[in-house]
């Protein structure tokens, strides 16, 4: 049965019209669906999702919104198996989709937990630290990201339908952006299953999210400075979407996340016969095959000692002659298809630029052994490894790239030798070595570091544990300069950060306390009769504060705290050493007798809304405090975080005073607190 595909738009599903296209199996060539969005009103679209979907998600904070990706990832994950069914007509195995569906879905769960952990619960995300802008401290500076009031487009890559549209709806949605899906025609079938089930499981708000099934027509020219393009694909296209003079003219954002020419090295110190140079056959033979090379990721070009060069090929070869490609049903294949015939006739396409500058030493750019399958109906191609005896004289190598199982074995003659080559690729998302030798990972940091997105060291410590070098993982940066794109994806809260806009914010501590919902120095503060502790979250307001009594610290507490805890270093304990000191003047206490001193002011001790005390941030000793001084204590609620439906995390500022009222700690105690 051919499916047809549907556009979901001002939330309604609406069937191809117009110019329909029909999409066929990468395995046996048969129509599969058919695809147009000729139907659509792109203004429509973008209105709605700015008028409807954006207020929705904004009115949200970061938790609320973090609490609906952790929902939606549930839901698509307890509902894998059927598009598990139809990502193998896209050519991959079940191990290819894996890749694709888990790790999609798995994005969008660390997304969850990091908006929970790392996100405020308010909608106006802090961004550094609060700058003092006066001398009397009534003119302060603070950074902040609000959401922008826009659309998302995502355009999305054919190879990965599900993790392109999960990871990109992770970041922007979590930032309260809706978004508008489109995905690549050649394998959006999976793509719009998977999102059908996004719209089916009625979780997210009307207008968080949009799809489009076919081309987007204008709607690049309905875009505004609080909108955002997020692209994924090749470089070609990127120049291309870029270069439209509506997105020139509106400064509308553009991320784009290019294919490159990324390159994995072999370090000096990685001989025939260590564990390093084994795990770089695993990881090229693994890169050249996965999804039949069709990652943005993939090794394109690897780099050995040309003393290594041959014993590289000959392990290479044996591996790659050992997979078994096929039909991608089939458990034993190891290898499906490209995504389409028109991909694998540009793959042969770009495989002959390649084979100017280098020879081909394993595979047939026309012949195939794919088990269970048509050879000619499905998009199968042999794995391609080429060999380059002049790499500083080639060129091909260093600019063409064949987004499939292709890559391309070069010699080098030092550390510095590899790193140029690696260099000329002019931009990577991400570049390899297999190394022992720490020095060998420093200057690969030093001389390489600017030309790739990603480095991934690997050697017989990181073993099993170590993700792989094709794999993007949510919490890093996944980008790069040049011919990479010049963007950036995922990255944690970084990748949050592109669909917000930082905002410089100058104002007085009363009113940055107002704005940012934590207290500053300078602003005003709450004393009442009840103790903070007494308190519960829901209660305790911001800015209430505690003033104690004073306590004398004596040469008998500095004594018996060093015999007690064993601390006996000399500044506690040596009157003449520690004179010697030009930072004291004699006996001085210990910081963390000071701490204590101070948690002993302003503790209540009883039972209470207090269920614990979990860690100190940003302790400083600013002052020494001598025998003889006496100590006070200011304890303020800064900030509140509701953590779930029992209890929330209170963060206080404290502030340990001497006799003259100079400050000699500061830090900021963390609790949690009965709801």
């Amino acid at each position: 049965m051919t499916l047809s595909l549907q556009s979901f738009a001002a939330g309604r599903w609406v069937a191809p019209q117009g110019n329909i296209s029909t999409l066929k199996s990468a395995v046996t060539g048969r129509a599969v669906a058919e695809i147009g969005s000729g139907g659509l009103d792109f203004a429509t679209m973008a209105e709605h999702a700015r008028s409807t979907g954006g207020p929705a998600l904004r009115a949200l904070t970061f938790h609320q919104r973090a609490a609906l990706l952790k929902a939606l990832a549930q839901y698509l994950n307890e509902r894998r198996d059927p598009l598990y069914e139809l990502s193998y007509d896209t050519g991959a195995t079940r191990s290819d989709s894996m890749i694709d569906i888990d790790g999609g879905i798995g994005t969008m769960f660390v997304y969850a937990s990091k908006g929970r952990r790392e996100l405020p619960d308010d909608t106006i995300y802090i961004d550094g630290a609060l700058e003092q802008l006066s001398k009397g401290g009534n003119f302060l500076g603070q950074h902040v990201a609000t959401s922008l009031q826009g659309v998302a487009v995502h355009i999305n890559a054919f190879n990965f339908p599900v993790w392109g549209m999960l990871e990109k709806l992770s970041a922007s949605l979590l930032a309260g952006v809706p978004a508008i899906v489109k995905p690549a025609s050649s394998t959006a079938w999976l793509a719009e299953a998977a999102f059908r089930m996004i719209i089916e499981s009625g979780i997210l708000p009307d207008g968080a999210v949009q799809f489009v099934a076919g081309p987007t027509g204008d709607l690049l020219d309905r875009l505004t400075c609080q909108d955002v393009v997020s692209f994924t694909g090749s470089a070609a296209t990127a120049r291309m979407l870029r270069a439209n003079p509506h997105i020139l003219g509106n400064s509308v954002r553009f991320i784009a996340e290019q294919d490159s020419l990324n390159a994995s090295i072999l370090g000096p110190d990685a001989a025939p016969g260590t564990p390093e140079f084994d795990a770089f056959v695993r990881e090229v033979h693994r890169e050249m095959t996965a999804k039949a090379g069709q990652k943005c990721t993939a090794i394109r070009r690897i780099l050995v000692p040309e003393t290594h060069r041959a014993a590289l090929i000959e392990a290479l070869s044996e591996k790659l002659a050992a997979t078994r490609i096929g039909n991608p049903r089939d458990e034993a294949t190891r290898m499906g298809a490209l995504a389409s015939l028109a991909q694998r006739d540009d793959v042969r396409e770009k495989a002959e630029i390649i084979a100017r500058d280098a020879r081909l030493v394993f595979g047939d750019l026309r012949t195939v052994d794919a088990a269970g399958a048509d050879t000619d109906a499905g998009a199968f191609l042999s794995p391609l490894l080429f060999a380059c005896d002049d790499p500083d004289g080639a060129t091909a190598i260093h600019a063409v790239e064949a987004f499939g199982p292709v890559s391309t074995v070069m010699g080098y003659r030092d550390l510095g030798h590899a790193l140029a080559l690696a260099n000329r690729g002019g931009g990577s998302l991400v570049a390899s070595v297999f190394t022992h030798d720490p020095r060998v990972a420093r200057s690969v940091v030093e001389m390489a570091g600017a030309f790739h997105g990603r480095l991934y060291f690997a050697n017989r410590d990181t073993g099993k544990e170590a993700t792989g070098h094709g794999s993007p993982l949510p919490h890093m940066i996944h980008g790069g300069p040049g011919r990479a794109g010049g963007g950036e994806e995922l990255g944690g809260i970084r990748g949050v950060m592109h669909y917000m806009q930082r905002t410089a914010i100058q104002a007085s501590p009363d009113l940055m306390t107002a704005i940012t919902k934590g207290w500053v120095a300078g602003s005003q503060t709450i004393e009442k009769d009840r103790h903070p502790f007494r308190m519960t979250f829901g209660e305790l307001e911001i800015g209430h504060t505690l003033r104690t009594e004073s306590r004398v610290v004596t040469l008998d507490d500095i004594e018996h705290f060093a015999n007690f805890t064993g601390d006996t270093f000399y500044a506690h304990m040596d009157e003449e050493a520690a004179k010697a000191n030009p930072f004291f003047a004699g006996r001085v206490a210990h910081g963390y007798l000071i701490l204590s001193f101070a948690a002993g002011l302003f503790v209540d001790p009883a039972p209470g809304p207090v269920l614990a005390n979990y860690g100190l941030d940003n302790l400083r000793f600013m002052k020494p405090v001598s025998p003889g001084d006496s100590l006070t204590v200011r304890l303020t609620a800064k900030h509140k975080t509701r953590r779930n439906d029992e209890y929330g995390e209170v963060r206080w500022d404290v502030g340990v005073y001497n006799q003259s009222d100079e400050q000699v700690a500061s830090y900021e105690l963390l609790t949690m607190n009965a709801m």
